[in-house]
């Protein structure tokens, strides 16, 4: 797509892209949860499981190939106050796709959820260290800074349950729990008192609903499916969080359609695959119909996005570069 062009004008690709694959890994979760509740043949969800991990591969590839053109560097991309925290999204894609793995090929799933989670704690210790060394601006704050600390622990706690690493689990649930309650603390109080968010980076105050939905997962993977205080807990929480959701429809249907939209993706997924295994556990009367709502409505999201995104890139010519330019222009507008 820039063969043409001279190296210095060469950029990387926005790592919110990585949000492609995650919303696609999460929507795989949700049909295989809904196929083992309702007993239903597990071909479908493969096939999602397949189209997931191509992406992750394929955006995986799509970034190392441009950034070896680009004079900018990764570094740079991870120190950037919007776009650092979003790179720990292809290692927690990763433990999920590795997480599944495991059932067909034992080892290299145990492989990749592994290297996955030494590469997203590695990550998140250095970030971390970054910004108490770095101060980072308030305005620089948004929902993706969730996702290497609290998301990236929570899914590490049912991905290494998944594989045998029993022990590794609970001490990852522990450390995402505990950010939950800083980062979120810390979120809730830029979007009340700053300025908001620019467009293509609003969708991620959606991304608030994962840790309940991603936690309240990892304990019934690691506990079972019963209602007890810890579940209960999350589940409580979760509720919060999608009526805040549900009050901010307003503001999302206001937004300009961009790439930032997969950002939706993920948490709603999430969000619906914690609630069918509470289907399955509570078994209602209209339980399974239930289920089945939540699985077309998460599939309809990302579909639609995915179908919305496409359009955007092929619309006219350059739509790719022009898809990347909106989405670095919100991140730059919040750098100090």
């Amino acid at each position: 797509m820039t063969r043409s062009l001279p190296e210095a004008r060469v950029q990387r690709i926005p790592l919110n892209t990585f949000a492609i694959s995650f919303g696609l890994a999460g929507l795989a979760a949700v049909w295989s949860i809904a196929s083992t509740a309702l007993s239903w043949h597990p071909a479908l969800a493969e096939v999602v499981w397949a189209i997931a991990a191509g992406a992750w591969v394929w955006l995986i590839v799509a970034h190392t190939v441009r950034g070896v053109r680009s004079r900018a560097t990764l570094l740079s991309q991870l120190k950037h106050p919007a776009q650092g925290p979003i790179a720990s999204i292809m290692p927690a894609a990763g433990m999920l796709l590795g997480a599944h793995l495991h059932a067909f090929w034992p080892a290299g799933g145990t492989v990749l959820v592994a290297l996955s989670i030494v590469a997203a704690a590695l990550f998140a210790g250095w970030l971390l260290s970054f910004w108490i060394s770095s101060p980072l601006a308030p305005e620089s704050v948004h929902g993706a800074y969730l996702l290497p600390t609290a998301g990236s622990s929570l899914i590490a706690a049912s991905a290494s349950f998944k594989v045998g690493l029993i022990d590794l689990s609970m001490g990852a649930f522990a450390v995402g729990m505990f950010f939950s309650v800083v980062i979120i603390a810390v979120l809730l109080a830029r979007l009340t008192f700053l300025t908001p968010l620019p467009g293509a980076l609003a969708p991620t105050m959606a991304i608030m609903l994962a840790p309940p939905a991603v936690g309240g997962t990892a304990w019934f993977t690691m506990q079972g499916l019963m209602a007890d205080a810890v579940s209960m807990s999350l589940l409580g929480v979760l509720i919060l969080m999608i009526l805040i959701q549900l009050f901010l429809i307003g503001v999302y249907r206001k937004l300009t359609f961009t790439l930032g939209f997969w950002s939706f993706t993920f948490p709603v997924a999430a969000t619906a695959a914690y609630c069918i295994e509470w289907f399955s556990l509570v078994q209602f009367s209209g339980w399974q119909a239930a289920t089945v709502v939540a699985v077309i409505a998460c599939t309809a999201l990302v579909v639609a996005v995915a179908v919305r995104s496409v359009m955007l890139i092929t619309r006219r010519p350059a739509g790719g570069r022009a898809a990347e330019a909106s989405l670095r222009n919100a991140d730059n507008s919040v750098e100090p």
